[in-house]
């Protein structure tokens, strides 16, 4: 429910806002802070190749599939309560992650982790609409956007400062340590300035639902993670069988659920519109690409370069700085302007960059390398990238109706985290596949091969979007919110946009 127009304003409100900017940001950089410490995480733990991939890309895996759970759980029992929830188990799975004593421990941490990530989430926006409205409230989405777009690009480049700074000896673990402080502040300033409000209990979260993704995903990813390693045997295939069946029955038990009067985890009109499932695909693809090469790029570096982890993390500058260039460009005024050609015109401009990249990397010299040697091709895929991702989510939104849009974006998100935990899995088998024989020009190709396939079939999806994109506080709400007064519609129940 929105900030009612007709009543004093939250004396406390901006406070709200740097709390909500603060905790989500750490929530965010965990998804890409620890991609520079692989060697660290070898050499302490014993880390593999699939370990390694499991600590990435398993955080991504459950914070992707409680997404949707955890909005539905901000709605019974309270954003507030889940915000305080969520923080507090996200600090705590921090603290527990740098205590890990071996691998194992700290792969089921990270789960445990990006559980705590999906629980906090997705109560921000809600929490937002909450205390603000009107022309405040669309000011609020103009700054909490764009900051937690920031919040996964600088997650390489603070990682490999805080491991290759080593303070107080505790390498790698200060990666999860640095979120201690920060996590407390933030909960004691929200448990004291964040307004109590109830729930509302008549809503039925629908656990069956939630059973299902998360064991579709888990049957999907695990093989893909553990296929190179172990040789492809007849249970990876079989897995990633079921994995299908189950994505199939919960869209089948979506449907049951909504025709028996209870409340689905997914509105169950989004899976029949075309635009919105095929735009489900294109998600998918293309942060699956986006994240697996990144991480390809840092493991290049570090493993093929021997680059320490500040120096791999400020390697993926060309990157963010493209991305950026991108992203502004394309929001400022392309993707209104060209409507749906940015989002065509951003994986060609990747897909000329991965070329570079390629010619680049093949003309490496021994013993001579340095990150200008590719900064050219890395920099024009993310410039690329930034203009798909600044446009993506708004022109797949503009195929659902207003009462559907919380649902709608809190299932996009959700397939953006999961699409990014099997793009991890699927990229860093590639390039594995190549390191183990210490060629890792070659596996870096291949990975190259595997993102300009996946961005030939994001291209091919985005014919069949919409011509012209939702504008960008009608993806929050804002209209409905302002016009309904104390009401924000069913659309609000699930604001989960990141």
């Amino acid at each position: 429910m929105s900030a009612d127009p007709t009543t004093e304003p939250y004396r406390w409100r901006w406070l709200i806002l740097v709390v909500m900017i603060v905790a989500e940001v750490m929530d965010l950089l965990d998804a890409s802070i620890v991609n520079v410490a692989g060697p660290a995480l070898e050499e302490s733990l014993g880390a593999s190749s699939v370990g390694l991939q499991w600590v990435i890309g398993g955080y991504a895996l459950t914070l992707g599939a409680g997404l949707v759970l955890g909005g539905r759980l901000g709605d019974r029992y309270g954003r507030r309560r889940m915000f305080l929830t969520g923080l507090a188990a996200f600090t705590l799975s921090s603290l527990l992650c740098a205590l890990s004593p071996n691998i194992e421990s700290l792969i089921a941490f990270r789960l445990l982790q990006g559980t705590a990530g999906a629980m906090l989430l997705p109560q921000g926006l809600g929490l937002l609409r909450e205390n603000f409205s009107g022309p405040e409230l669309t000011k609020v989405f103009a700054i909490f956007g764009p900051v937690l777009g920031l919040g996964g690009i600088i997650g390489p480049v603070l990682g490999g400062f805080l491991i290759e700074g080593d303070f107080f000896g505790l390498g790698w673990r200060s990666v999860f340590l640095v979120n201690l402080p920060v996590g407390l502040a933030a909960l004691a300033i929200a448990a004291k300035f964040v307004p109590r409000k109830r729930g509302d209990r008549t809503v039925r979260v629908d656990l069956a639902g939630a059973g299902l993704v998360v064991a579709s995903c888990a049957l999907l990813v695990l093989p893909l993670n553990q296929g190179q390693e172990d040789g492809w045997p007849l249970w990876t295939w079989l897995c990633m069988a079921a994995s299908v069946v189950g994505f199939g029955l919960f869209a089948l038990q979506q449907r049951r659920t909504a025709a028996a009067g209870r409340e689905p985890l997914v509105t169950p009109g989004l899976l029949r519109k075309p635009a919105f499932t095929v735009g489900l695909g294109g998600i998918a693809l293309f942060f699956g690409g986006l994240i697996g090469t990144q991480l390809v790029l840092t493991l290049f570096l570090q493993i093929g370069q021997h680059f320490s982890a500040g120096d791999a993390g400020l390697g993926n500058l060309p990157l963010a700085v493209g991305t950026a260039i991108g992203g502004a460009v394309s929001g400022a005024f392309l993707a209104d302007k060209i409507g749906r050609k940015v989002l065509q015109v951003g994986p060609v401009i990747q897909l000329a960059g991965a070329a570079v990249l390629w010619f680049e990397l093949g003309s490496l010299s021994a013993g001579s390398f340095s990150i200008w040697d590719i900064a050219p091709g890395v920099a024009v895929a993310g410039v690329g990238a930034g203009m798909v991702i600044a446009a993506l989510f708004s022109f797949i939104l503009a195929a659902v109706d207003d009462d559907e849009i919380g649902s709608a974006s809190g299932v996009l998100s959700a397939v953006q985290a999961i699409g990014g935990s099997i793009g991890v899995a699927i990229f860093g088998s590639v390039f594995f596949a190549q390191a183990k024989t210490g060629d890792f020009t070659t596996g870096f190709h291949h990975a190259l091969i595997v993102q300009a396939c996946l961005l030939a079939a994001f291209l091919a999806i985005t014919f069949l979007l919409p011509r012209k994109g939702r504008p960008e506080e009608e993806q929050h709400g804002v209209n409905s919110a302002a016009s309904e007064g104390s009401s924000a519609g069913p659309g609000a129940k699930q604001d989960v946009t990141v």
